[in-house]
C-alpha cells in the first residue's frame, strides 16, 4: 500500500515537472495575446449578408496571406458575423494588415481617355455643391486612346497632349473602390497616381479578372525596377490571349480595388501562358501584391468596423500587473494555508507548485501546437480564480479530516476515509466549475473564451491531482509520526488535535 501511494506521488510529480521541462527544453513559452504583447485588432464585418462558410474562406485567406508575409502569431477568426483579425508584436501593423485585408480583385480594364482633376460644383454663393456619383458615358471618340498612337518599332505608347484629357470629365468624381469592385460591367473613372499624362483614367468594363492568374512572383525587371510576374491557368491563357489580340496595341490598366496599379501598352498578340504586372512598384508593394494575387480574392467585400491598437509597453504593464498580482495571490494563499493547516499547509504549496508546472508546459505546448491556443489578460484571471478553486478542493478535504478526528478516529485512519467523502463533493464542485467554464467557452466570443478556457483546463487538472498526488501524499504523511507529531508543523496542530503519546 506505501508503495503504490509513493509510486503515485512520484508519477504525478514527474509528469508534471517533466510536462515543464519539455516546454523549456524546445523553448516553448505561452502565446501572449495582444493585450500582453501589444499590437492592433482590427474587426470586419461583410458588405453584404454571407454565409459561415464564406467568412471561413475569408479567415482561410487572411490567415494565408499572414503566414506568407512572416506574421508571428497572428489570430484570425470568425465572431458572429464579423472577422476579428489580431497581430500581436507586430511592428508595422498598419502595413501588415493593409495586405492581409486587402479585397485583391484584379481587374483587367481598357483604358478609353483620360480626365483631367475633379472639380466639384459650386453654388452662386460659392459653397461646394453636393455630389452624387454618375459613372462616366463613352469617351468622345476624338479622345480616345487607340492603337494608333502605339509604335510597334519602339514598342512606345504615346497621346498628344492636346487630347490627352477631355474636359468634360472634370466635373464626373473619382469612382470610389467599393463602386469600382461592385460594378465591373460599368465605365469608371480611377486615378493615374502620376503615371501618366492624364490625372485619371477613364476606363471601360472588365475585360478579365485577376482569377485567370495561377501564380504571382515579385522580381526586378530587365529595367532594374520591381514587377510582378504572373503564370496564367489554362483558361486563363486563353482568355488572355484573345484579349491581347483584340487590344494589340491598346493600353490595358491593372484595377486593384479601385487603383490603377499600372496601364501597359499591349505589345504582343499572344502571350505563352505568362506575363508580367509593371508601374511605379517597391520592392514591398510588388511583393504585397504578389501574395495578394497567389491566395485569391474574398469572396465579398470586407469593411474594418474597429481598430485597436495596443503598445508593446502597455502590453508589458499588463503582463507584469497580472504576473504580480497573481503572485501575491498565491503567497497569501500558501501562508494561510501553512499557518492554519501546519504540515498539510505544505502539501498545499506542493500541490500547486506541480500543478502549476503542468499547466505552464500544457498552455506551452498547446501555443506552440496547430491550435496556436494564446493567452491573453483574462486567460490570466482565469488562471487566478482557479489557484482558488485548487485550493477550496484542499480545503474540503482538511475540513473533512478534522471531522473525522473530532468523532474520535485518529490521524492515520482519517486520511483515507476523509478523502473518499471529501472526493465526491470535490467532483460535485469541480463539476460545477467546469460546466460554466464549457458554457462560456461556447456561447461567448473575445476574451471572455481565453478566460473560460484556462478556467476548464485548470478544473479539469485539480480533479486529476486531488486523486493521484494530494490523496497519496497525505496518507503518507498521516501515517508518520515524525509528521503528525512535529511540535510546530505537525498534521495533529493543524487540525487542532491533542498528540497522542507515543505506543
Amino acid at each position: 500500500m506505501r508503495r503504490r501511494l509513493l509510486t503515485s506521488v512520484l508519477l504525478s510529480s514527474l509528469a508534471c515537472v517533466g510536462m515543464l521541462g519539455l516546454a523549456l527544453g524546445l523553448g516553448w513559452s505561452p502565446r501572449l495575446g495582444l493585450d500582453l504583447r501589444g499590437g492592433l485588432s482590427v474587426t470586419y464585418k461583410p458588405a453584404r449578408q454571407v454565409t459561415n462558410a464564406t467568412l471561413q474562406t475569408v479567415v482561410n485567406i487572411m490567415s494565408a496571406r499572414a503566414n506568407a508575409l512572416g506574421v508571428a502569431q497572428p489570430s484570425i477568426t470568425t465572431q458572429g458575423s464579423d472577422v476579428v483579425v489580431q497581430l500581436p508584436g507586430v511592428k508595422n501593423a498598419n502595413q501588415v494588415l493593409n495586405t492581409i485585408g486587402t479585397t485583391a480583385q484584379l481587374y483587367f480594364r481598357p483604358v478609353l481617355c483620360g480626365a483631367p482633376p475633379f472639380v466639384a460644383p459650386k453654388a452662386k454663393t460659392g459653397k461646394a455643391l453636393p455630389v452624387t456619383y454618375v459613372a462616366p458615358p463613352t469617351c468622345p471618340a476624338s479622345y480616345q486612346y487607340t492603337s494608333a498612337y502605339f509604335s510597334a518599332a519602339s514598342s512606345g505608347y504615346s497621346v498628344p497632349p492636346s487630347i490627352a484629357e477631355y474636359p468634360g470629365y472634370a466635373g464626373y468624381e473619382t469612382t470610389s473602390s467599393a463602386y469600382d469592385q461592385a460594378h465591373p460591367h460599368e465605365n469608371v473613372i480611377l486615378s493615374t497616381n502620376g503615371q501618366a499624362q492624364a490625372a485619371r483614367y477613364v476606363l471601360g468594363p472588365e475585360i478579365a479578372s485577376g482569377k485567370i492568374i495561377k501564380s504571382a512572383t515579385a522580381q526586378l525587371s530587365t529595367s532594374g525596377t520591381w514587377a510582378v510576374d504572373f503564370n496564367l491557368t489554362g483558361p486563363g491563357s486563353t482568355i488572355f490571349n484573345n484579349l491581347a489580340a483584340k487590344y494589340y496595341g491598346r493600353l490595358v490598366a491593372d484595377d486593384l480595388d479601385g487603383q490603377v496599379i499600372s496601364a501597359p501598352v499591349i505589345a504582343s498578340t499572344s502571350f505563352p501562358g505568362s506575363g508580367q504586372v509593371s508601374g511605379s512598384f517597391t520592392s514591398q508593394s510588388a511583393n504585397a501584391l504578389a501574395l495578394q494575387l497567389n491566395y485569391g480574392s474574398f469572396p465579398v467585400r470586407m469593411v474594418a468596423l474597429t481598430s485597436q491598437t495596443v503598445s508593446a509597453s502597455l502590453g508589458s504593464a499588463s503582463l507584469r500587473a497580472g504576473l504580480l498580482a497573481g503572485a501575491l495571490g498565491l503567497l497569501l494563499v500558501m501562508g494561510y494555508t501553512i499557518a492554519y493547516y501546519r504540515a498539510l499547509g505544505v502539501v498545499v504549496v506542493l500541490g500547486l507548485a506541480t500543478t502549476g508546472a503542468f499547466i505552464y508546459g500544457i498552455i506551452s505546448a498547446l501555443g506552440a501546437s496547430s491550435l496556436g491556443l494564446t493567452l491573453d489578460l483574462s486567460g490570466v484571471t482565469g488562471l487566478i480564480v482557479s489557484v482558488g478553486i485548487t485550493v477550496d478542493s484542499y480545503i474540503v478535504y482538511f475540513e473533512r479530516l478534522k471531522d473525522e478526528v473530532r468523532a474520535g478516529r485518529s490521524i492515520r485512519a482519517s486520511v483515507d476515509k476523509g478523502f473518499k467523502s471529501a472526493y465526491r463533493t470535490i467532483l460535485s464542485a469541480d463539476a460545477v466549475s467546469f460546466l460554466g467554464a464549457l458554457v462560456l467557452w461556447l456561447l461567448s466570443v473575445g476574451a471572455v473564451k481565453g478566460f473560460a478556457f484556462m478556467l476548464g483546463i485548470s478544473t479539469l487538472t485539480d480533479v486529476a491531482t486531488a486523486y493521484v498526488f494530494t490523496r497519496p501524499l497525505v496518507i503518507l504523511l498521516g501515517r508518520n509520526k515524525v509528521f503528525t507529531e512535529a511540535r510546530w508543523l505537525g498534521i495533529a496542530r493543524g487540525l487542532a488535535q491533542t498528540v497522542e503519546p507515543a505506543t
